[in-house]
């Protein structure tokens, strides 16, 4: 066998072996990814905690389960207790996707001019989050935030009671692919787009989610 043929052969070999075990190589510098899935119980996410932990399971699971994952969650304060940001979760950045292009350098970057699209948005398997035009669209992402990535204020519900809700109620959701219905600029946010139809798994499917969520490396 010519060595041009053996080559062939040996990365045809390790490319089917990977591909049998489930194997991505994932960047070591991964730090932001959506969810490949949600919690199966719509906005219910057992709380931010939960979010949080279901961000470092599927780190974990990639390989990058050394870092310090947060959901890009917001809630507004009630009982005393102060407003949660999702902007004062997620670290300082910069922020690489699976496959290693950069998300955004730092927060005002992420919350202006950032590289958040349909082909970058990755799940931390590396895979496309399906966008407007797929089927079934999921490019609805839970935030509970408004464009500059700060909680609401007290009153009307956009966290489905703060991440514990399955049925009635509302949370505020972001474009993964910056596509929606028209192309105006909520629309085109990644991050808060539009209120929710409802709380449960069907609510959000029914606008073109799955109750995914953006995970950052807060470290």
């Amino acid at each position: 066998m010519g060595g041009k043929s053996l080559w062939v052969a040996t990365a045809s070999a390790a490319c089917l072996a990977g591909l049998a075990s489930g194997v991505f190589a994932q960047q070591p510098g991964m730090s932001f990814f959506v969810t490949s899935h949600g919690s199966g119980k719509g906005a219910d996410l057992g709380g931010i905690a939960g979010a949080d932990k279901l961000c470092q399971t599927l780190a974990q699971s990639a390989g990058a389960g050394g870092k310090t994952w947060h959901a890009y969650l917001s809630q507004p304060g009630s009982g005393g207790q102060p407003p949660v940001n999702a902007r004062d979760r997620i670290g300082k950045g910069p922020w690489l996707n699976a496959k290693g292009m950069v998300i955004a350098k730092n927060i005002d970057e992420l919350h202006g001019q950032n590289n958040l699209n349909k082909q970058t948005a990755l799940t931390e398997k590396g895979q496309i989050v399906n966008g407007r035009g797929d089927t079934p669209n999921t490019h609805d992402i839970l935030t509970g935030s408004r464009p500059d990535g700060t909680a609401f204020p007290p009153g009307e519900d956009t966290t489905c009671g703060n991440y514990t809700k399955s049925a009635e109620g509302a949370v505020q959701l972001g474009h993964a692919d910056r596509q929606g219905l028209k192309d105006a600029e909520p629309d085109r946010s990644w991050n808060s787009s539009h209120p929710s139809r409802g709380c449960s798994q069907d609510n959000l499917k029914s606008s073109g989610g799955a109750g995914l969520l953006y995970c950052f490396a807060s470290n």
